[in-house]
């Protein structure tokens, strides 16, 4: 399975994409403000673009299974999980649908989409499949 997230919207404290499930849009995702290459502020930037294995596992921090993006250099413990502002992230990247605005995930649409994507996921990982995500700019048409 490859998932994709294209980077669209930059705002001062939050970044805003598209999320693809192997070329089919699923969702809006959240994440931190993206910095330039090398600069890193904790808590508070988005993952490098790159590619990253995913799989699911158990969050010590949520007490619970969820998606874990791995080898993001200089980061760990990157989720995708349920949220509404870059408040919500630490690195992490939030479902739902963007309010495109503000730079923000509208109220109550970040959980039913994460539950999807995780279901969608977790099929995947039970048919054996490797899930890939990869984090890009969005290129232009």
């Amino acid at each position: 399975m490859e998932l994709r997230v294209e980077r669209t919207l930059f705002f001062p404290m939050s970044t805003i994409s598209s999320l693809f499930v192997d070329e089919e849009y699923e969702c809006d995702i959240l994440e931190d403000k993206v910095r330039p290459e090398g600069i890193k502020v904790y808590g508070q930037t988005a993952i490098p673009y790159g590619r990253y294995k995913v799989i699911i596992d158990f969050s010590n921090r949520f007490k619970k299974r969820m998606i874990h993006i791995l080898n993001v250099e200089d980061f760990l413990g990157i989720r995708i999980h349920a949220g509404n502002t870059h408040l919500d992230t630490e690195g992490c990247l939030i479902t739902g649908k963007a309010d495109k605005s503000i730079g923000t995930i509208i109220g109550g649409t970040s959980r039913p989409a994460l539950e999807k994507l995780f279901a969608r996921v977790e099929r995947a990982l039970q048919r054996r499949e490797e899930v890939w995500i990869e984090i890009m700019r969005k290129k232009a048409p």
